[in-house]
């Protein structure tokens, strides 16, 4: 009697290190998602649409995150926080942006006044 072939677990588009932030995985995820089927993944269907309509959405999620933290339900601001940052990070990927190169941004400004750092933006 033959046997049955166990059913392969979906991999991971690349080895996660243990010092990997979620965000990171979850961008390897969404990356992943380009050219698939729209018929079978959101993601795929968001790429599909257009950067245009991945930043509609993303404003969307932010503008549903700001009325969650004016009302103070932390449970919904929760789960919007969330739906913005998947929408942030899909739009990253249609745009090119590597989540490092964000947190490099950051890293950068780490320890500047905000005052300082918006200062050095400006244009003379």
């Amino acid at each position: 009697m033959a046997k049955k072939k166990k059913a392969k677990k979906p991999q991971r588009p690349s080895i996660v290190t243990i010092d990997e932030h979620v965000l990171d995985r979850l961008y390897l995820v969404i990356d992943s998602r380009k050219g698939a089927d729209p018929e079978t993944s959101y993601t795929a269907r968001l790429f599909s649409r257009g950067r245009q309509q991945i930043a509609k959405k993303l404003g969307e999620e932010a503008v549903e995150a700001l009325i969650e933290g004016i009302q103070g339900d932390k449970p919904k601001l929760i789960a919007e926080s969330a739906d913005m940052l998947y929408h942030l990070l899909t739009l990253w990927a249609a745009v090119g942006v590597k989540p490092k190169s964000v947190w490099d941004e950051l890293a950068r400004r780490e320890g500047l006044s905000g005052i300082a750092e918006k200062a050095s933006r400006k244009r003379t």
